[in-house]
Order: structure tokens, then sequence, then C-alpha cells
């Protein structure tokens, strides 16, 4: 099912992961005051763009970079 959320279509999907690891997130989650999907959405953001898999928003060019 995907729904529209600010703006971004979100699927959403079951995930299944063991418990040991289900614990290590939601303490992890919790340290950084982060629901636990929030955190497992950050995890993946995280590894995707230290693999090259997801492309960072890019910034607007400063004045001074136009001018070059």
């Amino acid at each position: 099912m995907a729904k529209k959320e600010n703006g971004n279509t979100v699927k959403s999907f079951i995930l299944r992961v063991d418990a040991e690891m289900m614990e290590a997130i939601e303490a992890w989650a919790a340290d950084e005051f982060r629901s636990t999907n929030g955190q497992i959405q950050y995890i993946l953001d995280q590894a995707l763009r230290k693999a090259g898999r997801f492309k960072k928003k890019r910034k607007a060019k400063t004045e001074e970079e136009e001018k070059e």
C-alpha cells in the first residue's frame, strides 16, 4: 500500500527481524528519541547513502557558485 506523507509516496511492507536485532534497534531508537520505524528508516537511509545507492538532495547554489 502506498500513501502520501509530506509530499512523498510512502510504501508499507512487512519486515521480519529476529528478536535480538529488534531489541537492539528499539534500544538505539530510544537512545536517539526516535520511533522504531523512524530508526529503521534512518539506518536504511544512511546505508544507502554510504553505498552510493541513494542520491543526496542537492543544495541550492549560492550566488558565488553561480558566478563561477
